[in-house]
Formats: structure tokens, C-alpha cells, sequence
């Protein structure tokens, strides 16, 4: 049933793309920006004021701003799978982190039966880049080339030195295509500088570029920092930033100067009213970020796990300094940038996300649909502004009310327990629903 429902909700929405691309006499581009561990409450307009962000606050400015947009994980590669796929990541097999460590689940990853954004916008004559952050895949299997991407410079780990490129496990892991090739620099300035180098090459062309930034994911460093790690070592000894709080500030304003960077590129070459330009974060921020009044931090199911910044800017098609409080998920951008893009799905598939191109034409408000979370022991649904959260393998269920109580502070559960029922029941639906079919993943 769930399959039916979220078919029909995506066929009868994706028609409302109308005006964001019926103007362009040419594809329209697509920037995809995912910052990594970034808080709701971590920059200038969310009501930051310890961390400057003026070109983020600027895309808002000349944008749309969401307050209820999530990701559909609680960590990093979930959301990732999610995005990439349009689909709920525990149908890829990828319900929570693929690690690096050998004696975990290093073998796993996207699969390339999967249908993605890139491949299906690269057999429609876009360009295609991914500039940063893969983590869905250490084996050259599944390396980003093999899933629709022309070019990928970056690392396929959790994390890498920001300096030296080494991971958590003491490997080199900074690659051009499906080659480990050593590169000096600062990643987030190498990722910044691919995207503008890429934007010039493909002015003439339509092109599809996803920047998935380290920052603002640990290691703790700045540009002038020296190295923690090195090949085989996993820490060096005394070179860990104290003063992390100073750090972060220094890595958000590192990623902020490449969103101004793309951003001016693109106004250089007149290319800001042909492409859409999308921002959000994988999941919330560390106890060393900032949630703003959310509860909770990354990998849990509260509001501080899952809701996460996102702006929106389109010149000429989304409406200037707009802000939107429609519930979206990061589900929703794949079969959004579809529709903008005049791309049509492989017949019979179909996807969780929903298209949201109304919303960012400034049509629409809200989208009747429940959505969904799990990771590890816990879940979650949202429908409408009631949301229930389930931890420690279904003992006792709490229910809140999001729109007076955003902060999660008054379980609702025993005063309303027809809604409960009905919530759990819709819950373990859509938990057989994702396990059914699902992709297996390799056992070694």
C-alpha cells in the first residue's frame, strides 16, 4: 500500500515543475552544496552569532530559506544513499555508516544497479562532478565514476586530515576518478576550486555538480594547521586543535568563501538564471555545534538529529528572500532536479521523494505525506505536525506535537492514544516496506 500511495503522490506532483523550467531555452544547470555535520543553529540566517556565514546568508537573501526541511538520515552515509537515490537508504542496503575499519562493513556500499541522479542526468547530455565527500563505497566498484559522475575529486571515506588526506585508519584517501592520486591542499579549498574550474568548463553545457564538503565533520583543522594524521598513524601525537569552538568557526568560513566563490563564478559568466543552486547538511551537528533550540544531536531520531539548514536559489524562478516552512526531506531533491531537468524516471520505478518544485516556485505549502526514520534501535514518522519517536526496539513511545512543542519537551503519548495506534501501525508498515526487497549487500 505505502508503494502505491508514494507512487501516485510523486506521478501527481511531478507535474508541478511547470515555471521553475518553462522559461529556459536550455537545460537548466544544478548545484547540489551538502555541508557535513552542520547545525540547524550553525549559521547567520538561522540566528547564528558566534559563526559568520554572509554567502550562505546572501543565497538565502536572494533565495528560499527552509525551516522544516530534514535529512532522511541521522548520520552521514544514510542521507547520502537517500539523496543519491530519491528512495529511503535502507532500500540500498545502506541503513546506517559504511566504515573504513576492514573488521566492519568496509565491504558495503551503493550498489550500481542502483538508479541515481547523476546517471540518469548524464544519459540526458548533462556533464556531471562530484567534488568532496563520497562515503557510500571504499572498493573501486563503487567509486562515484561507476554512478553516473564524469569526473570525482575527493575522498571515499567518512573523513579525511584536512591536510594530509589520510582517514581514520591511517590510508591515503584522496582520489582523481577511480585513482588514488596525492594532491596538496586544504580540502575544502580543493573542492572549492574544482567547482569553479568546472563551472568554467561547462559553461556552454548543461552540467549537474555535487560539492559534498568535509567541513564541518572532524578532524578539527584550519588551513594553517599541520597534520593529525599520517600513513599508518592514525593520530600524531599533540597535533589536535584545543580550541575547537575556534576551529569550527574558521572551518565553516573556509566552506562559506566557496559557496561565495560559486556563487560569483556564476554570476560572472551569467549562468545564475540557469542554474539551481540547493544547500543543506547531512544531518544535525555534534555536541561542538549548534542545533539552535532543537533536541538533540547527530545520530539521534530528535529534531536536532534529522533538521537541518537547507536554501534554495534560483534567479528569475524561486522568489527572492522567501522562506518556506514546508516539511521536505533530502528524499525530495532527487526527483525535484528530475523534474527541473526535464527527466523522466525508467518505467516502473519509483521514488519515496516528492518533487518540490512548486514549493520552491512559491505555489504550494504543504505536502500531505508521512515521513520516516530509523537508525540503529530507533525510529521516528512525522505526519503533519505530529511526530512520534520510538526508542530502544519499540519501548515506550513518545508523541509530540511539533508545532507548539518543537523542542520535544512534552510526550503526548497517554493523552492521545488513537493517534499513537494509528502511528505505530503506519511505522511498522513502512519498516516491512523498506526491508522488502531491499539490495543485499556483499558478506566480504
Amino acid at each position: 500500500m505505502l508503494n502505491v500511495l508514494t507512487a501516485t503522490a510523486v506521478l501527481i506532483l511531478w507535474g508541478a515543475a511547470s515555471q521553475l523550467c518553462a522559461a529556459e531555452q536550455r537545460h537548466p544547470n544544478v548545484i547540489i552544496i551538502l555541508a557535513d555535520d552542520m547545525g540547524y543553529g550553525d549559521a547567520g540566517c538561522y540566528g547564528s552569532t558566534t559563526l559568520k556565514t554572509p554567502h550562505l546568508d546572501r543565497l538565502a537573501a536572494e533565495g528560499m530559506r527552509f525551516t522544516d526541511f530534514h535529512s532522511s538520515g541521522a548520520v552521514c552515509s544514510p542521507t547520502r544513499a537517500g539523496f543519491m537515490t530519491g528512495r529511503y537508504q535502507q532500500r540500498a542496503g545502506i541503513p546506517g555508516v559504511v566504515f573504513a575499519d576492514p573488521q566492519r562493513n568496509r565491504h558495503h556500499g551503493l550498489q550500481t544497479t542502483e538508479i541515481v541522479i547523476p546517471k540518469l542526468l548524464r544519459q540526458a547530455g548533462y556533464a556531471t562532478a562530484l567534488f568532496g565527500k563520497w562515503h557510500l563505497g571504499y572498493r573501486k566498484q563503487f567509486n562515484p565514476i561507476h554512478h553516473g559522475f564524469d569526473r570525482f575529486r575527493g575522498f571515499v571515506s567518512g573523513n579525511v586530515d584536512y591536510i594530509s588526506h589520510i582517514d581514520g585508519t591511517g590510508v591515503a584517501d584522496w582520489w582523481h576518478d577511480d585513482q588514488l592520486t596525492p594532491e596538496e591542499g586544504y580540502t575544502t579549498r580543493l573542492i572549492n576550486r574544482n567547482a569553479v574550474e568546472f563551472i568554467e568548463q561547462h559553461r556552454d553545457q548543461p552540467f549537474f555538480l555535487y560539492l559534498a564538503h568535509e567541513a564541518v565533520h572532524s578532524p578539527y583543522q584550519a588551513p594553517d594547521d599541520p597534520p593529525v594524521r599520517a600513513v599508518g598513524r592514525k593520530r600524531i601525537p599533540g597535533t589536535a586543535r584545543k580550541d575547537i569552538a575556534r576551529a569550527y568557526q574558521q572551518m565553516m568560513t573556509e566552506m562559506d568563501n566557496g559557496i561565495g566563490e560559486v556563487l560569483n563564478t556564476l554570476e560572472r559568466l551569467e549562468l545564475d538564471r540557469e542554474t539551481l543552486v540547493f544547500f543543506f547538511s547531512d544531518n544535525g551537528a555534534t555536541k561542538n555545534g549548534s542545533n539552535g533550540a532543537l533536541r538533540g544531536f547527530k545520530g539521534s531520531l530528535w529534531e536536532g538529529g534529522h533538521r537541518v539548514p537547507a536554501v534554495a536559489r534560483w534567479t528569475g524562478h524561486i522568489p527572492q528572500g522567501t522562506v518556506s516552512g514546508t516539511t521536505c526531506i533530502s528524499l525530495d531533491l532527487m526527483p525535484t532536479v528530475l523534474a527541473v531537468a526535464d527527466v523522466d524516471l525508467p518505467e516502473g520505478h519509483y521514488l519515496d521523494g516528492a518533487d518540490i518544485s512548486s514549493i520552491l516556485a512559491g505555489k504550494e505549502k504543504r505536502l500531505a505525506r508521512p515521513l520516516f526514520w530509523s537508525y540503529r534501535k530507533s525510529s521516528a514518522m512525522r505526519d503533519g505536525d505530529w511526530k512520534l519517536i520510538v526508542e530502544r526496539n519499540n519501548e515506550d513511545p513518545q508523541l509530540f506535537n511539533l508545532a507548539d512543542d518543537p523542542q520535544e519537551a512534552t510526550n503526548l503519548a497517554a493523552q492521545q492514544p488513537a493517534r499513537l495506534e494509528a502511528m505505530l501501525t503506519s511505522l511498522a508498515a513502512w519498516k516491512a516496506d523498506i526491508l522488502s526487497g531491499a539490495t543485499k549487500q556483499p558478506e566480504k
